[in-house]
């Protein structure tokens, strides 16, 4: 599968989706990085894996549909199966998601729906959750409220603030990604009543506690 990555920033999402394409076997390919940044630091690491690399600054256009319109275009032109958003920080338009509509994927750091939007992990530890997370997780026209793939839990731990909280996440993060993109490239992700459906082997036993549950 043809895969096309929309960043904005340093791209540390995008290098585990670069180093998991480049394994043997893996069933998508990244054919094209783009980022609506100058200078971003994701266009590096593209570029270093031998992925064509380019920016579209959304300060040149007259709009955001004009935007999205040559955005779409350079997607196109690659060849782009599925898209994925990987730190991308414009919110897209209705209908750049109705023209992506089950083509387009987006990791979000949170257990959706907890904490959709910004500042996720000051909000967890205001909200003082025991879990945290990130979730992967099919566009719609809802911010951060498409059909959810794949989650990843970590626990809050005594004494966390948002960056060493955003750091546990973030490892999570970049092993979450390529797993959910190998099951969507796989052709293992159904809709089913407005969720995404997984096929595959499951773990009925797996639990997660914090604190730790006594034996």
């Amino acid at each position: 599968m043809k895969v096309g990555v929309l960043i904005s920033g340093r791209g540390s999402n995008l290098k585990s989706l670069l180093d998991a394409c480049a394994t043997p076997g893996f069933p998508a390919q990244i054919v094209t990085v783009i980022s609506n940044r100058p200078g971003a630091g994701g266009l590096d690491h593209a570029r270093a894996a031998g992925v064509a690399a380019e920016t579209i600054d959304h300060k040149g256009f007259d709009g955001r549909e004009a935007f999205e319109t040559a955005v779409t275009a350079a997607l196109e032109a690659a060849g782009v199966e599925l898209l994925c958003l990987a730190g991308f920080m414009r919110v897209v338009s209705a209908g750049f998601v109705r023209h992506w509509q089950g083509r387009m994927i987006n990791i979000h750091p949170s257990l959706l729906p907890l904490f959709p939007g910004l500042d996720t992990h000051a909000r967890a530890l205001a909200a003082g959750v025991r879990l945290h997370g990130c979730s992967v997780h099919y566009v719609n026209e809802e911010v951060d409220g498409g059909p959810i793939i794949g989650q990843a839990a970590v626990p809050v731990l005594p004494g966390d603030d948002p960056d060493s909280l955003a750091a546990r996440v973030l490892t999570a993060e970049h092993r979450l990604y390529p797993a959910c993109l190998r099951l969507v490239a796989e052709g293992k992700v159904r809709f089913q009543g407005g969720k995404a459906e997984i096929s595959g082997k499951f773990d009925p036993s797996a639990r997660i506690f914090n604190p730790p549950a006594e034996a």
